[in-house]
């Protein structure tokens, strides 16, 4: 297992960092360490889009975690056995549908000659799908499901019996989730925060079919950067970006591991 780790991730890692922290000289060919890159990554263009890749995450995370729990709160509560079934059935495809068939089927219902846009009249609304409002919409069609199935197991975790003590010493339903609920499923909903963000930054396919550079994204730059749709010669650049987003990721799992070992320990 460590020589597959080292070789599908430490191999092309150890490559991004070199390229990221080198420059060749095309006329010598000669190579030398600098920081230029990693400079200019953190600079202008670059850095509006990796800080709109940041905002995008987190807002739709926070999103989909809200209605993910909402929605695997009534899963777990309903006394229907097939709605269970059907709901987490759903949420296994439709959390691993994405990219250009997911852009596809939003142009074709939301986009500006959609079907529900020429129903529901939303173009005199103001709506847009290629912008950042309607990337949002979009990848909450694929985070929500991702919550759904991360929250479940850890709602199946609260014991009926802690929900009995709590009623039977004059606690309500809200003071029941307040004290006791809420604390204990914390580390999950956080964990699943982490990890729904973790999935909306590093999203690539869909927002590149669906608005191109139009949202400034960390993704789609690094794209640019490695085809020269803007500036020749930036592939080290897109090299510094994406070791800027592993930095990002590596933060994010440094948060989310320890929430759930903790959250396994309350939930076993």
């Amino acid at each position: 297992m460590l020589v597959f780790a080292g070789l599908c991730f430490g191999l092309p890692a150890g490559a991004l960092l070199y390229g990221a922290v080198t420059r060749t000289d095309p006329v010598a060919g000669t190579t030398e360490f600098t920081g230029e890159h990693l400079s200019r990554s953190l600079q202008g263009p670059y850095l509006t889009s990796l800080t709109g890749s940041v905002q995008l995450a987190a807002l739709t995370a926070a999103l989909a975690t809200v209605l993910g729990v909402l929605i695997a709160q009534a899963v777990v509560t309903s006394r229907r056995g097939a709605l269970r079934g059907a709901v987490l059935t759903a949420s296994g495809v439709l959390a691993n549908f994405g990219g250009i068939p997911l852009a596809f089927a939003f142009v074709a219902t939301l986009g500006i000659s959609g079907v529900v846009t020429e129903i529901g009249h939303l173009d005199a609304l103001g709506w847009n799908l290629y912008s950042f409002t309607g990337l949002t919409v979009i990848y909450l069609y694929f985070l929500v499901p991702l919550m759904v199935l991360v929250v479940v197991p850890a709602l199946d975790g609260l014991r009926p019996q802690w929900r009995e003590a709590a009623l039977n010493t004059g606690a309500t339903a809200r003071q029941f989730w307040r004290h006791v609920g809420l604390p204990v499923l914390a580390p999950s909903l956080l964990g699943g925060f982490v990890l729904l963000f973790g999935s909306a930054f590093a999203a690539h396919a869909t927002a590149a079919a669906l608005v191109g550079g139009s949202v400034p994204l960390v993704t789609l730059k690094i794209a640019d950067a490695l085809s020269g749709n803007v500036l020749v010669g930036q592939e080290n650049v897109a090299l510094a970006l994406s070791l800027d987003m592993i930095v990002i990721a590596g933060l994010v799992m440094a948060v989310y591991l320890p929430l759930q070992r903790r959250s396994s320990r309350w939930l076993r």
